[in-house]
């Protein structure tokens, strides 16, 4: 079990991807970022001072990052595109299925401030159909990290891997969850606590929200399995299944629509091998009001106190 860690503190997870992709760029030539005027939200600016000529900014022209990063890749680069994800996906979605999906180009692709993480600029920057997107497409690794330490070991996994991924990164500050000698696995989930009444799968800044929920449970005398799931695609077939059978109840939360997303991946395992009682929290299909991340993911009922009240409804009908 990779049990929660006990630090408490809150940690931006873009300074944990800009550190290990400084570090990484130090040791590896090939290693470049591209970026669509986005060095300050995409925490860039150390490496842009550390190599000026390896990072390609390009303005507000996301369809042509996305292009540019392709050529890099062709050229023998490891280009991180790095973007707003809401923009990054939305505006070049094509260009991701051409260039990068269908190529299998080596791109990494960061979408940065995912969810409703600019949640006072309201719906047209929110992120919250980026899951549905990408996860579609072939070759495509998506991954959300819980953390700064997951962070920190998914761009290292993403640098080493001979592919495209898409990396999905909130600038929300989430707690430390995961052991700080985490090796990332793509398509492998973190059991972060043990239980026997119902799973709650999460990812991204939900996960420790579910971990608080758990405790809240655990005082009522619920048992709750707690699933850190940071691939979306491949999921972890495997691990779902296994709650399934052995808890006979599922709770999703995620910072995005529930079409498409989590809950719909973690929902199409479950009616294929092993169909149990499930709830999925979300954004219920609508754009999401201007508000806080926080304010705004209370009102979507993915508060500790919410998710347990739903998860306690949904035992009630298994």
């Amino acid at each position: 079990m990779d049990a929660p860690n006990s630090n408490t503190n809150l940690y931006d997870c873009r300074d944990a991807f800009a550190a290990t992709l400084e570090a990484l760029a130090a040791l590896d030539g090939t290693i470049v970022a591209v970026c669509n005027d986005s060095v300050g939200s995409s925490k860039l600016g150390g490496f842009k001072s550390r190599f000026p000529d390896r990072l390609v900014n390009v303005g507000i022209a996301e369809q042509t990052m996305v292009g540019v990063g392709a050529g890099l890749a062709n050229g023998g680069r490891v280009p991180f595109v790095c973007g707003a994800s809401c923009f990054l996906t939305g505006r070049a979605l094509e260009q991701i299925k051409a260039d990068i999906s269908y190529s299998n180009a080596n791109v990494k692709l960061i979408g940065i401030s995912s969810g409703m993480a600019y949640g006072e600029l309201g719906p047209t920057h929110h992120s919250i159909e980026d899951f549905a997107w990408t996860r579609v497409l072939p070759n495509l690794p998506v991954i959300a990290p819980c953390d700064r330490i997951e962070t920190a070991a998914a761009v290292k996994w993403a640098a080493s891997y001979a592919g495209p991924c898409f990396l999905r990164l909130s600038r929300v500050g989430v707690p430390d969850l995961l052991l700080e000698d985490h090796v990332f696995e793509v398509g492998r989930a973190n059991l972060l606590r043990d239980g026997s009444d119902v799973t709650l799968i999460a990812n991204g800044t939900l996960t420790h929200r579910m971990v608080r929920a758990a405790e809240i449970l655990a005082k009522q005398g619920v048992s709750a399995r707690v699933l850190n799931m940071a691939t979306v695609r491949p999921i972890d077939e495997k691990a779902i299944i296994a709650a399934a059978n052995e808890t006979g109840a599922i709770v999703t939360a995620e910072e995005h629509s529930i079409y498409g997303g989590l809950g719909s991946a973690v929902a199409e395992v479950i009616v294929d091998n092993a169909p149990v009682p499930m709830k999925r929290l979300g954004v219920p299909g609508i754009y999401a009001p201007t508000g806080s991340a926080e304010f705004l993911l209370d009102e979507f009922g993915m508060a500790p106190t919410a998710i347990a009240e739903a998860t306690l409804a949904l035992i009630k009908r298994k």
